[in-house]
């Protein structure tokens, strides 16, 4: 089968290798549609620590298609199921896991698989680890370019909001409208965000921003953004919730910034490529503003992928609006180039496999 590898920190490329076999409780997938995702960026430009002495490791973690084969303990799935899966494919009898941290299985990031474990799902054919805990299958009326978004850019963005704990009726700022923002500006009004938010200046993004649920955008090139959501909150004291969907330290500034006591920042933002993210000392009343920093990792797991696939079904989420830039699988270099570039045009660039 074709491959497409990073044959070393700062290359890749196409490659053939053969086509997994599943252990026992494993499947074999028939992929269809991949996502590119800026941490396949990280991971070939260095910054990704675990991937640094990989060679010829297939990329790629975002996926669905055709259960080709499955390992003799799978229970749940067959030949011929359509499935999604999480980004994450942890092991789920790992205490970590079963203490509810399943991305991180094992220690840090340990759910994290494909790629910094294992070959990744940029080919014609992928493996995944313990099957049954780890797809889902796709509903009927869900097109594949629809439900490769769930086991990442949805779960991931809808977790962020959960994170926030946003009360009925509140107030909450999502800093940042890529993909994951955007998806947790949409999980914001789904829990019941009274005013959202939402703080950007790429016109396309801010666009979106309101088709998904925005109901104010502030434009950091042309106010204050703290200072905007200050004097929008109620006697200027702060507002209930902080998504930080960057990662970056002006932004996790900001965030700690408009929160009231009480409130809170989550994160969804990746902060690798840096030793520390610094905490504003007044903003935190020096450690006693009864702030909650909140973080989260793409949740997976049959269950949890389930759940997002229904609000796709249902039309509570239509992720197929990030869809920026599509190409066949034989173009996967161009695409890879796309992302790499940082057009601020470029959201989800979609490889078609079939």
């Amino acid at each position: 089968m074709k491959a497409f590898v990073m044959k070393k920190v700062g290359e890749v490329g196409f490659m053939e290798k053969p086509i997994p076999e599943p252990g026992p409780y494993d499947a074999v997938i028939r992929t269809t549609r991949a996502l590119i995702c800026t941490s396949n960026i990280h991971e070939v430009h260095g910054r990704v620590k675990a991937m640094l002495d990989k060679r010829n490791v297939t990329l790629g973690h975002e996926a669905v298609g055709v259960v080709h084969k499955v390992g003799s303990h799978v229970k749940n799935f067959k030949p011929g199921d359509r499935v999604a899966l999480g980004g994450k494919t942890p092991n789920w009898l790992d205490p970590i896991s079963q203490a509810g941290h399943s991305s991180h299985a094992g220690g840090p990031m340990g759910g994290h698989e494909f790629e910094l474990k294992r070959d990744g799902v940029f080919a014609e054919y992928f493996l995944v680890t313990q099957a049954d805990g780890n797809l889902a299958h796709i509903p009927d009326s869900v097109e594949d370019d629809a439900a490769v978004f769930a086991g990442d850019i949805v779960t991931t963005g809808i977790g962020g909001a959960e994170n926030a704990h946003i009360p009925p009726g509140g107030v909450v700022a999502v800093f940042g409208a890529g993909p994951i923002g955007l998806m947790c500006i949409n999980g914001c009004r789904l829990l019941g965000a009274g005013l959202v938010i939402a703080v950007e200046t790429i016109p396309k993004r801010k666009e979106l921003a309101k088709n998904y649920g925005a109901d104010v955008i502030v434009d950091f090139k042309e106010e204050d953004p703290v200072e905007k959501i200050l004097s929008i909150s109620e006697n200027g004291l702060g507002i209930d919730s902080a998504i930080e969907a960057v990662g970056a330290q002006v932004t996790f500034e900001s965030c700690m910034r408009v929160v009231k006591p009480g409130g809170t920042v989550s994160n969804v933002g990746y902060h690798g490529g840096r030793e520390y993210v610094s905490i504003p000392v007044d903003a935190w009343v020096g450690g006693m503003a009864e702030i909650t920093i909140t973080t989260i990792m793409s949740p997976g797991g049959r269950e949890r992928l389930t759940r997002m696939l229904r609000l796709i079904e249902n039309d509570r989420v239509d992720p197929t609006k990030l869809i920026s830039h599509r190409f066949k699988f034989d173009e996967m270099d161009k695409g890879f180039r796309l992302v790499e570039s940082h057009d601020p045009d470029v959201l989800k660039v979609l490889i078609e496999f079939d």
